[in-house]
């Protein structure tokens, strides 16, 4: 088991340093990458931003951790806090970094990244471990770890493990329950009490994690879930307007307070309903797609961690935009003006997830997969 094990090992660390490599002789257009409506990926993309996961799963430093110190004895390594999730830089990267492996593989399960893919998997995904995580959220002054961010990519990692008809990933689902049922349940608790909701760009914002989280639970069939959630989004958005899409995007923000809400209250409402509630929140979106409309952000420095947030953005409002023009339609005259604007962002932001800089390797490669594999219109 040893020698397995270390063979394991040995194998992922090796594929992502030469898929590394390989990643920086492949060009980054966007032609490597599916259009909207077609989800296949190009092998060379999916082993570019699967290269991106399988360096930073396990590498522990450098790490920033989000972690409460009640005495001495609560200054360990991160592999000891969250024996899963330690990789990455912080835990929500990581998790989602697992999620990433998790749906390329399941996309293509003979790709070229797909053994050492799963050896990642499953060093990280064993009961064992996530006892270890279990124990680590359950702290009384981690009331607030990691959410709602966090969590809901905890919960989106398990919707792709669920939605997989793969024996591994039945193995590292049924692992993975304890914690699901955790962060679940925390959020559970924890929605009916937010009074209002959280509109800025970056990990707090209740939006994108809502849509997140509505997608687990139609995939989990959590029915109280998705009527907390459609009460949240009756409290919090259902009476927005005019929402001030001309002051996006903040400095540091890599997602859109106002697409992201759009993009969470078109899974709530029906067709109809959305395109008249869309009509007054975001009233200037252009009926002719030649139109000039929401550029994508500019970047100005990918070494700088928050600055390099905006190649996020960019990736975050082209699903967005997409999954708004299908929520309205092709019959809308809506719907190629945002379809156009969300290929801007695409061809702004994809060539920018390299890895070339890990304030940003360590995440965007996530944003891109989620993006160009169509996840959040499934």
């Amino acid at each position: 088991m040893h020698d397995r094990s270390l063979w394991r090992t040995t194998l992922y660390h090796a594929a992502g340093c030469l898929l590394l490599l390989a990643s920086r002789h492949i060009g980054a257009a966007s032609s490597e990458v599916a259009e909207p409506g077609n989800t296949r990926l190009s092998a060379e993309a999916a082993a570019r931003f699967a290269s991106l996961a399988l360096k930073c799963l396990h590498q522990e430093y450098p790490n920033h951790i989000s972690h409460v110190l009640d005495d001495a004895s609560d200054a360990r390594a991160p592999h000891e806090l969250t024996p899963a999730f330690y990789g990455c830089f912080d835990w929500h990267s990581d998790v989602h970094g697992h999620w990433l492996l998790a749906r390329l593989v399941h996309l293509d399960p003979q790709a070229s990244f797909a053994d050492a893919a799963r050896a990642a998997l499953a060093r990280s995904l064993t009961p064992g471990n996530i006892a270890g995580e279990v124990a680590y959220l359950q702290r009384p002054d981690r009331a607030s770890f990691e959410r709602p961010y966090g969590l809901a990519w905890l919960l989106e990692l398990t919707a792709e493990l669920h939605s997989w008809d793969d024996p591994q990933a039945r193995a590292w689902s049924e692992a993975l329950r304890p914690l699901e049922s955790e962060a679940a349940s925390r959020l559970e608790s924890w929605l009916p009490k937010l009074h209002y909701p959280i509109r800025i760009g970056e990990h707090d914002q209740t939006a994108f994690s809502f849509g997140l989280i509505w997608d687990w639970a139609g995939v989990a069939h959590d029915a109280h879930m998705r009527t907390l959630l459609a009460d949240a989004a009756q409290r919090f958005y259902r009476s927005d307007r005019n929402c001030p899409l001309s002051y996006e995007p903040s400095g540091e923000d890599f997602l859109s307070p106002c697409l992201a809400e759009a993009d969470f209250m078109r899974r709530v409402l029906d067709t109809q309903q959305f395109a008249r509630w869309l009509s007054s929140f975001l009233p200037g979106i252009p009926r002719d797609p030649a139109a000039h409309w929401l550029d994508p952000g500019v970047v100005t420095d990918r070494s700088d961690p928050k600055l390099a947030h905006i190649d996020g953005l960019n990736l975050s409002r082209a699903w967005m935009l997409e999954g708004i023009a299908q929520a309205l339609g092709p019959n809308d005259p809506r719907s190629a003006t945002l379809r156009a604007t969300a290929r801007r962002h695409r061809a702004a932001a994809l060539p920018a997830v390299t890895g070339e800089h890990y304030e940003g390797g360590h995440w965007l490669g996530t944003f891109a997969v989620y993006l160009v594999s169509e996840a959040g219109l499934r």
